[in-house]
């Protein structure tokens, strides 16, 4: 099957039970067990639900992995594979990383002695003289938050295997429909499922994939574990975000691509970051391991002062943190997703105080970019 055709069937559309065309919301907490000799297999929901189960199984086959897991957040599926690492590990990551995530390494992480080196991940040297003795996993976006960086996952995945390694890609901007780390290798693949995959703005969620039989239950042990997991609701809500992921980012792709191209011929835009437009430095990369440029770009303006008369005006995107969703949403992340980055970091890395970051939803091209153009008439 093509993409447009897995993400509405994936084995998990027909309820087995009733026939239904949906999978029914098993609003319980605990399960019957006839016979403790032979379990069932649900007992305690935490330890699985069948609804939660149905978006498992549809992360799987959407991204080519031996199995997928839902969790609460997307910061919780982060971490339940960090916490597969032993303690003293050492992970080598993408420096233009979410800020949640670097938040969670050097703040939380490493109070289990697992340290961190950030490096330019758009240079596989840098990747390779950043691994120790104690690496356990190579940890990467692509395109990378804010920035929009990209990094060769093919040569990643050898570097990794070189040295007995994990490769964990968040891949949240792009979405399987776009992007498909484990065809190219990639061991372990984590998104905020929040974004694209739910797509809606109505629920908070985290998934992963991963393709080893034995990571696997480690995954699920911490999992069953730790608790994180996603409840039956919001994994129903997923499951129907996830039907319409195809024409969502069609649509959303094609208008990101020409709100890019006005931006970057906009006189009082300073730089445009999207992996769409030729002149950027990852473009050939990264259309050679994906499908499409996607529906996120950043753009800098110049200063705070810029950003606020910018947001003043705007109109029709929602000015919030989060992004993949039906409607656009506008973020500026010195103050929002990496706000708890420190300033210098944060220098470090380019996003500046003129940084917006636009997720394009589903208005019209048009009047995106009459409202665009109204608006940067008031910086």
């Amino acid at each position: 099957m093509k993409m447009d055709t897995l993400c509405l069937h994936t084995g998990v559309e027909i309820d087995p039970v009733t026939g239904a065309a949906s999978t029914p919301i098993y609003q319980a907490s605990t399960f019957h067990q006839a016979d403790w000799d032979n379990p069932p297999p649900y007992d305690y929901a935490r330890s699985g639900n069948p609804t939660r189960h149905a978006v498992e199984e549809a992360i799987a086959k959407l991204e080519g992995g031996r199995r997928g897991f839902a969790f609460a957040s997307g910061m919780a599926a982060i971490t339940a594979v960090f916490l597969t690492l032993p303690a003293g590990s050492h992970i080598v990551a993408c420096e233009d990383i979410y800020g949640g995530t670097f938040r969670a390494l050097t703040r939380v992480f490493a109070r289990l002695g697992i340290t961190t080196t950030f490096v330019d991940a758009t240079r596989l040297d840098a990747i390779e003289a950043a691994i120790t003795p104690r690496t356990r996993a190579i940890y990467l976006e692509t395109p990378s938050n804010p920035g929009m960086q990209i990094t060769d996952l093919r040569g990643a995945v050898d570097i990794a295997r070189r040295h007995g390694v994990l490769t964990i890609v968040d891949n949240t901007f792009m979405s399987p429909y776009l992007q498909r780390p484990h065809e190219l290798g990639v061991d372990v693949v984590v998104h905020s499922a929040t974004k694209f995959l739910g797509g809606h703005s109505d629920l908070v969620a985290g998934l992963v994939t991963v393709r080893d039989a034995a990571l696997a239950d480690d995954i699920y042990f911490i999992q069953n574990s730790f608790g994180a997991v996603l409840g039956p609701h919001d994994s129903w809500l997923l499951l129907r975000g996830m039907k319409t992921l195809a024409v969502r980012m069609k649509q959303s792709q094609a208008t990101a691509q020409r709100l890019a191209e006005y931006l970057q011929g906009h006189p009082k835009v300073r730089r445009v970051l999207y992996p769409g437009l030729p002149h950027h430095p990852g473009h050939a990369l990264h259309m050679s391991q994906a499908d499409g440029p996607g529906a996120v770009l950043s753009f800098d303006i110049g200063d705070a002062a810029a950003v606020r008369r910018f947001v003043e005006r705007i109109r029709y995107p929602l000015f919030a943190v989060s992004l993949g969703a039906v409607e656009s949403i506008l973020s500026y992340p010195a103050r929002m997703s990496h706000a708890s980055m420190p300033p210098e970091e944060r220098a470090r890395r380019g996003i500046t105080d003129g940084l917006l970051r636009l997720s394009v939803g589903l208005e019209d091209a048009d009047d995106l970019l009459t409202d665009l153009e109204a608006a940067l008439a008031a910086v």
